[in-house]
């Protein structure tokens, strides 16, 4: 595999007891930005310091109070949903990944993964598109980039709130500013 892009490490998600605390000691002690949060059962937030980027940090409730904290994903963003497409493939043929799926977040095609120690990993690119998070639809990788590219549109400007990526970080770059 030592002839696949080149990727680059991203963001990182936690997992964590008191969802509420560590979200406002980490906006508190290092400015991030909130882009977006659901509370509730499925309580996770995307936290922010550069306005170019959706999220930098992943704060993911539902750890046992017991349970040693854990690493939520390890996300390494590729520059084109063709790096993304060429890792999928190259996952089809390691024999120590069993379980790997392709979505569209609306703001990014993403190929998940876990290593062989059950740790989830992303690939991703991004989108010209953004709509809240957390949002997921099934891609295929086998369908050309354009009919992909028709899809995730489909899908993101059916939902109230998509604006275009450079809205999102017009308005993320204002909001960092404060």
């Amino acid at each position: 595999m030592r002839d696949l892009p080149r990727v680059a490490l991203k963001h990182v998600g936690i997992f964590v007891t008191d969802f509420d605390t560590m979200v406002d000691f980490y906006v508190r002690l290092f400015g991030f930005h909130i882009s977006d949060m659901e509370k509730g059962a499925r309580a996770v937030a995307f936290l922010t310091n550069d306005p170019k980027a959706h999220h930098t940090f992943v704060i993911a409730g539902g750890r046992a109070p017991a349970a040693p904290s854990t690493v939520n994903q390890l996300s390494f963003y590729a520059d084109s949903l063709a790096d993304v497409r060429r890792y999928w493939q190259a996952l089809e043929q390691e024999p120590l990944v069993r379980r790997k799926y392709a979505t569209t977040h609306g703001n990014a095609w993403s190929v998940y993964f876990w290593d062989p120690e059950g740790n989830r990993v992303e690939i991703y690119t991004d989108t010209p598109w953004h709509i809240p998070q957390p949002a997921g639809t099934d891609i295929d990788l086998t369908h050309s980039d354009e009919e992909i590219y028709r899809q995730t549109e489909a899908i993101v400007r059916a939902d109230p709130k998509f604006e275009t990526f450079a809205d999102f970080t017009a308005r993320t770059a204002k909001a960092l500013e404060k």
